[in-house]
């Protein structure tokens, strides 16, 4: 599963997608993800997947990614979908086991939930894989940038965040390597009753913590020796302008929130 796990990871492109203002993405990913939750029937998830649709021939990045992106979660999505179908009262019920009833509500209920999950992990994933994770800093920083005034760390969380994102692509390369050691020597992922394979994680965790630790250290050292001193009189080598582009990235975004309320069910 490793291996397919690609969240953090940046796809170099020259993209529609890939030429937008990392503040842009970022701000329309989470607008995307607050307004889905104004679709509440099969005309506004089908305006919301034609935006998903869209936005992903304009990234010009093969199908496939997304469907990886969505597969590490699969068991997540699962129990919810289930949690819905089978705990949602009200409508014309179809079958009744002991305290489970499934109804057509509950099932219309779990087919836009798991609609919900597959929207917004296809969102997250195309900008992460369109977004180098620098930029992600940097558009975090620029956004929170008022914040200062109130004396918060901007720059700092900016720069842990694209520090995390950085690395979740190594780290996860890295347990993918143990795994592959671990095999070499006997030991069998997946196998036995659940304490077993509790266990058989251990001989993962403990050399992904100490190797996570040492990198941490060696990133730090390496930060001190270039005499990194935060944001303190830091010039920017990646100056954040908005283009022509992003504007009719925002009209698009608007026309889908106009869609979602047009056609929703109050």
């Amino acid at each position: 599963m490793l291996d397919r796990f690609i969240f953090g990871r940046y796809l170099k492109g020259d993209s529609f997608i890939h030429r937008l203002d990392p503040r842009t993405k970022l701000m329309g990913s989470f607008f995307f993800i607050m307004i889905i939750f104004l679709a509440n029937n099969w005309q506004t998830y089908l305006a919301a997947f034609s935006f998903i649709v869209i936005s992903l021939i304009l990234s010009k990045i093969p199908f496939g990614f997304f469907l990886r992106g969505v597969r590490p979660l699969i068991w997540l999505i699962t129990f919810t979908v289930l949690l819905q179908i089978f705990f949602t009262q009200g409508g014309t019920p179809y079958f009744r086991f002991g305290w489970m009833t499934v109804t057509d509500y509950g099932l219309t209920n779990g087919i836009f939930i798991f609609c919900r999950f597959i929207l917004i992990i296809f969102m997250s994933t195309l900008m992460t894989l369109t977004t180098p994770p620098l930029m992600i800093a940097d558009a975090i920083e620029s956004i929170l940038k008022p914040l200062k005034v109130f004396k918060f760390p901007v720059h700092e969380l900016a720069l842990m965040l694209s520090i995390a994102l950085r690395f979740v692509p190594t780290l996860m390369d890295e347990a993918q390597k143990i795994m592959n050691a671990q095999k070499s020597r006997g030991v069998e992922f997946g196998e036995g009753h659940l304490i077993e394979k509790m266990k058989s994680i251990i001989p993962i965790l403990v050399p992904l913590f100490i190797s996570s630790f040492n990198r941490a250290e060696d990133l730090a050292i390496a930060m001190e020796a270039r005499g990194y001193q935060g944001s303190e009189n830091r010039t920017k080598y990646r100056v954040l302008t908005y283009q022509k582009r992003d504007m009719f990235a925002a009209i698009a975004f608007m026309i889908l929130l106009a869609s979602l309320l047009g056609l929703r069910q109050w």
